[in-house]
């Protein structure tokens, strides 16, 4: 697997806000935190899926990202995942979350490649 990048982007709308009941992690009307880190992961993911073999995906195991700046609704909000090692079956990502004034956000963020199958069998 080489090593490459993919960003993922959406606009800040009333469902990815701090107040919306969907994040309830404040109560502003600013982009909320678990949307930026779920924006990350999922450049993260994207970012490795079409080197994966058939039946296989990625999971989060670890993310330790800032939050610097908030978004106000309307602006859009690019996370970009840079894939920086592989050891084994973990892989690690830079990742870094903009907007239309700069950088809101970076961190490290950890996915474990796994079976499809095995993996949802483990959990029944």
């Amino acid at each position: 697997m080489d090593k490459k990048t993919f960003s993922s982007t959406t606009i800040v709308n009333e469902n990815n806000v701090a107040s919306s009941p969907y994040m309830g992690s404040g109560d502003i009307d600013v982009f909320a935190t678990p949307a930026m880190v779920a924006l990350m992961e999922n450049a993260a993911m994207l970012c490795v899926a079409d080197e994966l073999p058939e039946g296989f995906s990625t999971v989060g195991i670890s993310i330790n990202t800032t939050h610097e700046k908030a978004t106000p609704l309307g602006d859009t909000v690019t996370a970009t995942a840079e894939l920086i090692a592989i050891d084994g079956r973990k892989l690690s990502f830079k990742i870094t979350a903009t907007d239309s004034k700069g950088k809101i956000g970076e961190g490290v963020h950890e996915r474990f490649i796994i079976d499809k199958a095995k993996f949802m069998m483990k959990i029944k």
